[in-house]
């Protein structure tokens, strides 16, 4: 009989102030990834930091160093799947462990939960913090109907068309449109947005969500101003409706 794939979600940010786990990780949650001794994750290294910091709280069933950690990434082709669902399928539980948030949205690790699926493993999703929900609930935006488009494109020209689409079919649609951009690239991508999207559409920015500097705006396109929140850098979601 196999195991059971367990969906762990993480903290979406390094805290010095407060323990991170348990303001966002259910104590639940904690221990049934510290009961583990397989994960899949990102990162080996960030995982085991992760490991590390949830003893604190919750005691592993096994020292790190005995628990097997293996990387599913970008990289990770996908007849290497297989093995790493082998584990589970052998009759241990495991854990897909994001980097930030919750597994296979935004994240690597869908491919796997597809897979474990088609083989007939238990897939048990797990309660955590999720940056686009959080953005689209602090919002006041629609929440009855979103979509999330990932990263938009990086060449400008390529961006405008994208923005000018994703705009057409929220104003259709009645539809918040969600996305997220690399930190350093916060900055350039709301200026195309002045430039590009009509100063009534609204548009929220959340950043630093969950954490002790999290602030979310929601302001006409018309007033956003580069001064008017600190982009630079800081992990943020993007979400647009069109009036």
């Amino acid at each position: 009989m196999s195991g059971t794939l367990y969906l762990i979600p993480n903290t979406l940010g390094k805290r010095d102030e407060f323990d991170p786990l348990a303001d966002v990780i259910p104590a639940g949650v904690q221990q049934i990834t510290a009961s583990l001794d397989y994960l899949v994750a990102e990162n080996a290294k960030t995982a085991r930091a992760f490991l590390k910091k949830l003893s604190e709280t919750s005691p592993l069933g096994k020292p790190i160093q005995q628990i097997e950690i293996r990387e599913l990434n970008v990289n990770t082709r996908e007849g290497e799947l297989a093995a790493l669902l082998a584990p589970i399928r052998e009759g241990r539980d495991g854990g897909l462990l994001s980097e930030a948030g919750v597994p296979a949205v935004a994240d690597p690790g869908a491919n796997l939960v597809r897979l474990a699926h088609t083989k007939g493993v238990r897939v048990r999703p797990l309660v955590g913090p999720s940056s686009i929900l959080l953005a689209v609930m602090a919002s006041g935006l629609n929440g009855q109907s979103f979509a999330f488009n990932g990263y938009l494109p990086v060449d400008a020209g390529e961006r405008a068309k994208r923005l000018r689409e994703l705009e057409q079919l929220s104003r259709k649609a009645r539809q918040t449109q969600v996305w997220i951009e690399t930190p350093y690239r916060n900055g350039p991508l709301l200026e195309a947005m002045r430039q590009h999207c009509a100063g009534t559409s609204l548009l929220s920015i959340a950043v630093d969500l969950t954490l002790p500097s999290e602030t979310i705006v929601t302001l006409p396109i018309s007033d956003w101003r580069p001064e008017r929140l600190a982009l630079n850098k800081r992990p943020a979601i993007f979400s647009l409706l069109a009036t």
